[in-house]
């Protein structure tokens, strides 16, 4: 039995437009205050039936003014009449009208990803030679926490994937880049307070106010390259959480390969582990908090605002990371000094720290979830302007905008030969048009947006088109009943 919206052998479901509405979403045939822009009917031609779709949370407003402004160009010719069943025109396949500037990013991504795998080699192998013969083992252990939170971030990100290689490029920004240069701005800092006759030396000051103030820059200045040049896989507060995860996992893997490699050079096996626990066990996600919030604050702004205004809007997320560094650090401090008097026991210690930790990561893990659920709502609202318009049917935007319908569709597209592989291009088009349809309505892009809304959907078409290719040849095969 095919998903709702899919088609079934010679079997078709209802017309466009009739049958239940699944997730109790109101009647297509009804139009409610505040919906979408309903273009003017044109004489002879069947109209689209219209459907309101949920407005998604943490996202700015999308308005019947804005829907007006940019209106989805209707289907020529009649709607899809049925889920799957209408053949599309063909037409020769057309370029992406981004095909030139994607290279370019993929070029210049693949340069400084090359440039900072070097340098992350060379790290690894100072490493496994150092800290009196234990380096490889600090080095494993370190890695505990960073594949953890990779598989994590991986999961999250599951439902728009964002290039792999961007997301690499992010691991080893933190783990690289950002350590060198807070080494670097930590020595000027330093000298520059030197100067003018203050003592920064300290573990107060330079635990509490130098480092989150120094490594959140440093970290979290790749998060305004990222939007800047590359906005088309900036697209929500998700997509910067899950970079911001990303680049402080890395700084965290580098940072513990130092703090374990040293507390094993000073106490042996007993620092070794007492640190591990500390930095690895108790608080692996604190890093990937911090930049996080940086990554969701621009993330906020991508979705609509101009380019100054995303690069500014990194301003309250980094303040907000920076502050909580500092209250971890400030925190750590304090009961270390606490124990070192005996006004605490060591356990209680631990305790304090313990809970701040459990509370930051609880937050990450909790942010993660709701930002991933407002993807899909995001997606289905967006697709819910094609349908509107005739491109897509209802049906099939709560196949391809829900978790449930993503696996329907391609449980139901395994029966058949190579329709598999159609399906999930189906669902990555649809995916990229609900992103590309968010950048039109904000503005973003100009001509060229609407130039790619237009590719995409050509090729969504086609994409349709050559999956019922695979679905009726294999249902009308000689001796089929």
């Amino acid at each position: 039995m095919p998903p709702h919206g899919c088609p079934g052998g010679p079997r078709q479901p209802g017309q466009y437009g009739s049958g239940p509405v699944p997730h109790g979403a109101p009647h297509p045939q009804a139009q409610q205050p505040g919906g979408p822009y309903r273009p003017a009917p044109q004489h002879g031609a069947q109209q689209p039936a219209q459907r309101v779709y949920a407005q998604p949370r943490f996202s700015p407003t999308v308005t019947q003014e804005m829907r007006i402004r940019h209106q989805v160009q209707q289907r020529s010719g009649a709607p899809v009449d049925a889920p799957w069943a209408a053949q599309a025109a063909r037409r020769l396949p057309q370029e992406d009208p981004t095909a030139g500037a994607n290279i370019a990013r993929i070029v210049a991504a693949s340069i400084v990803g090359a440039i900072l795998l070097l340098g992350m080699l060379a790290i690894l192998i100072f490493g496994a030679f150092s800290f009196d013969g234990a380096g490889l083992l600090v080095i494993g252990l370190s890695a505990i926490p960073l594949v953890l939170i990779i598989l994590m971030v991986l999961w999250f990100d599951r439902w728009k994937p964002q290039p792999k290689l961007l997301l690499l490029v992010c691991l080893l920004w933190g783990a690289v880049a950002s350590v060198i240069m807070t080494l670097i701005a930590s020595w000027f800092g330093l000298v520059a307070l030197s100067i003018v006759g203050l003592d920064a030396s300290g573990d107060v000051f330079g635990a509490v106010v130098m480092a989150p103030v120094i490594e959140e820059i440093t970290k979290g200045v790749l998060l305004v390259v990222i939007v800047l040049a590359a906005r088309k896989h900036f697209e929500g507060p998700l997509d910067g959480w899950v970079y911001g995860s990303l680049i402080g996992a890395g700084f965290a893997f580098t940072e513990n390969i130092l703090y374990l490699g040293s507390a094993y050079v000073e106490n042996a096996d007993a620092g070794l582990w007492q640190t591990f626990i500390v930095r690895c066990l108790m608080s692996p996600l604190l890093h990937s908090t911090f930049v996080a919030c940086a990554g969701v604050s621009i993330g906020f702004a991508a979705r609509r605002g101009a380019w100054w205004l995303t690069a500014i809007m990194w301003l309250p997320g980094l303040i907000a990371g920076m502050v909580l560094h500092a209250v971890w650090n400030g925190t750590a401090t304090l009961t270390s000094a606490l124990v070192a008097t005996g006004a605490i026991h060591v356990f209680v210690s631990l305790g304090i720290l313990f809970v701040l930790s459990a509370l930051i990561a609880i937050s990450w893990f909790v942010l993660g979830l709701v930002f991933r659920h407002n993807e899909s709502t995001h997606t289905r609202q967006s697709l819910g302007d094609y349908a509107n318009a005739g491109w897509l049917t209802h049906s099939e935007v709560d196949m391809l905008g829900t978790w449930k319908g993503r696996r329907a569709g391609k449980r139901w597209a395994g029966q058949y030969p190579n329709a598999r592989d159609h399906m999930r291009t189906m669902i990555r088009l649809a995916a990229n048009l609900a992103a590309t349809r968010t950048r039109v309505l904000a503005g973003v892009g100009g001509e060229t947006e609407r130039k790619v809304e237009l590719y995409l959907l050509e090729q969504f078409t086609m994409e349709r088109s050559a999956l019922m290719g695979a679905v009726n040849h294999r249902s009308h095969r000689p001796g089929r009943a």
